[in-house]
């Protein structure tokens, strides 16, 4: 990936990604899927599953799809100043973009062969609310607990386009493995959080910074039980990271960072991140990530 210098002037667009975890011999693992090489959004990076709000998600805003509220949703994010149908929406478009990309289905009781439907569905073409309509399933979103809101700055690193995301972190369903769709995700790796930022310190994958600073926060955390808690005793922070250049070197700065208009810290681990050696890093090395 090539550091992007053009500032971008258009809204963020809403979006939503899901840190998909599970627990394991190893520790907490976390779900990684490969974008597409030819991807205009962070192309070849690992990402967590996600993707933009579609036109057709806050169509899916209804009780015969969603095991709660949209004004419980709303509540559930912390964010006011949007209207219920649109909260509702990120956690449709959450749930929507992690079956796309990963075959993750997060619904009530869904037994194995309407896991497989929905999957054959998927493949020959339908849309969600199609598969849902067919195969009678509701969205689990009880499933999904804010983590973090992160807002693409004006000049952003990694790419040309702005996002405002939710990050969702989600226990693995039971009885499902991940498949990524061959099509937007060309891989995927289920890692400890520890073991990505070691695999990205060796060049083994390229990392965005969401997705760097979110394993360095999920590194913390020992098993999905601790993470799932963490994510509903405290409200999603929002990072809105703030980029500037310095001798000829990209620094990006997060709330608590001398540089950035926020002082109260937001996020375990560095406060900035710097683009050398054709990659981003703390100041002081890897083991910053882990201080």
């Amino acid at each position: 990936m090539e550091l992007n210098m053009q500032s971008v002037s258009t809204p963020p667009r809403a979006a939503a990604t899901v840190v998909m975890l599970r627990d394991t011999r190893q520790g907490l693992e976390v779900l990684l899927i490969k974008r597409h090489d030819k991807s205009d959004v962070l192309g070849g990076a690992h990402v967590f599953p996600g993707g933009k709000v579609d036109a057709g998600d806050p169509q899916l805003c209804t009780p015969d799809v969603l095991d709660q509220t949209p004004v419980a949703l709303r509540g559930q994010l912390n964010e006011q100043h949007l209207s219920p149908t649109e909260a509702a929406a990120i956690f449709v478009a959450a749930a929507r973009e992690t079956f796309e990309e990963s075959g993750i289905l997060l619904v009530d009781g869904a037994s194995a062969a309407q896991t497989l439907t929905a999957r054959a569905m998927l493949r020959a073409g339908h849309d969600f609310a199609s598969v849902l309509a067919s195969t009678h399933l509701r969205l689990a979103t009880c499933a999904l607990r804010p983590w973090s809101r992160w807002v693409t700055p004006t000049m952003p690193s990694m790419m040309k386009k702005r996002f405002d995301t939710r990050f969702f972190v989600a226990r693995m369903p039971a009885q499902q493995t991940a498949q990524h769709d061959n099509h937007e995700a060309t891989a995927s790796v289920w890692l400890t959080p520890r073991n990505a930022l070691s695999r990205y310190w060796a060049s083994d994958i390229d990392l965005a910074p969401p997705q760097i600073m979110s394993l360095v926060h999920l590194a913390r955390h020992t098993d999905v039980r601790s993470v799932l808690h963490a994510a509903v005793t405290q409200p999603p922070p929002t990072i809105a990271p703030e980029p500037f250049d310095q001798d000829g070197m990209r620094i990006t700065c997060y709330p608590g960072d001398p540089r950035h208009s926020t002082l109260t810290r937001a996020l375990p681990g560095p406060t900035r991140l710097l683009y050398r050696n054709d990659r981003f890093e703390p100041e002081s090395g890897f083991d910053a990530f882990f201080d």
